[in-house]
């Protein structure tokens, strides 16, 4: 298998077409949510922070392909791009990979007839670091603020993103990242002492040098929920969800992490995410891609949700919003899961009841649960 230390245009592994296909899911409701919603400020940035070539050896489009197309083909692209502008940013510092990606670009620009009214969309071959500076330090030296930003910043390895450099980019209110973390390297060389510089740029703590000792079960949870604190502890996202990929020998080789300050976004990620890993244990393995894995699991369980709700509620009043929010934060489930097909189920055996005389579960209604 061709890989990218081998070539500018490699061949794409199973895990990754998974990534991209939680990434299309994602924006095909980012774009509209943020473009002409309830969110839109008239600006919103897609920004491709290791874009590579925009293409795979086999011809399969990229990150990049895949992020136009998703705004160009979308139904409500031009009521989008009425109240709002779209920027894409794609940055790529290998001089090989950046003329292959703006290749691309041209490619696809042509086949469209040109982007439209309020599409812009720019190449970059920066490093990363170089590339958070340089457009935070235009922006903010005119005293204003990012728009509202999807990174997607899916680097090589552990070495070429900090937690500092995410906080400055991502500090503001209505920024989200979905972020590569290199879980196979720091399980192996978290506490081996020789790459311990990277490590503190990595996590922006020295605490990594805690973890427990390599074969101990403990040290892969510390190690992840240790990166996930300093994205909400540092880079000051609440809301973080972590996606695991398995490789083809069976061994955990990344993790996409999306991170959000909102439930919306939480909710649409936690969607796109059920779509790749229908049983909810949001984990896609290569040795399973190809395999018809999905058959029955078109109604997930939701038996575990609704003893979930019992337990934790029991013989309480609380607002419908106290109850979405535990579903989104506290358990696998999205809101697709929540009204009709566990609240009206339990209603139905009269685990629960509301004060609203609607007969579904509006969002001001209370909900009373049954003691346990």
């Amino acid at each position: 298998m061709v890989g990218p230390k081998d070539s500018p245009v490699w061949d794409i592994a199973p895990h990754t077409s998974a990534k991209h296909q939680i990434m299309r899911k994602y924006l095909g409701g980012w774009f509209p949510k943020l473009g002409m919603g309830t969110y839109s400020s008239g600006r919103v940035i897609f920004l491709d922070g290791f874009a590579g070539p925009g293409v795979y050896s086999d011809g399969t489009e990229g990150s990049p392909t895949i992020a136009l197309r998703e705004l160009m083909n979308h139904p409500s692209k031009h009521a989008i791009t009425r109240k709002s502008e779209v920027v894409f940013i794609f940055n790529e510092k290998d001089k090989k990979r950046y003329r292959i990606l703006e290749e691309q670009l041209v490619n696809l620009e042509a086949e469209y007839g040109g982007w439209g009214n309020n599409v812009r969309v720019h190449a970059v071959d920066a490093s990363f670091d170089e590339l958070v500076d340089e457009l935070l330090d235009g922006i903010e030296g005119t005293g204003k603020k990012l728009a509202p930003t999807f990174a997607f910043v899916d680097p090589f390895g552990y070495k070429d993103v900090s937690i500092e450099k995410l906080a400055r980019l991502l500090r503001y209110e209505k920024c989200e990242l979905f972020i590569y973390f290199d879980f196979n390297s720091v399980q192996r060389f978290a506490t081996a002492g020789n790459v311990d510089e990277a490590f503190n740029r990595l996590y922006g703590t020295g605490e990594f040098k805690q973890a427990p000792a390599t074969g101990d079960p403990d040290r892969p949870r510390f190690l992840l929920e240790l990166y996930e604190r300093q994205l909400r502890d540092v880079v000051g996202f609440p809301y973080v969800q972590a996606f695991r990929m398995v490789n083809m020998q069976g061994k955990t080789n990344n993790y996409m992490i999306f991170c959000s300050r909102h439930l919306d976004g939480l909710d649409l990620m936690k969607k796109a995410m059920w779509s790749v890993s229908p049983t909810g244990d949001f984990k896609f393995e290569d040795r399973m891609a190809g395999q018809d894995i999905l058959v029955g699991l078109d109604q997930p369980d939701l038996e575990p949700l609704a003893a979930r709700l019992l337990a934790h509620f029991a013989g309480r009043t609380v607002p419908f919003a106290e109850v979405d929010r535990f579903v989104l934060t506290e358990t696998p489930y999205h809101r697709g899961h929540l009204k009709q097909k566990t609240l009206g189920p339990m209603r139905k055996a009269k685990q629960l009841s509301t004060d609203s005389p609607s007969r579904g579960f509006p969002e001001t209604c209370r909900i009373t649960f049954v003691e346990s």
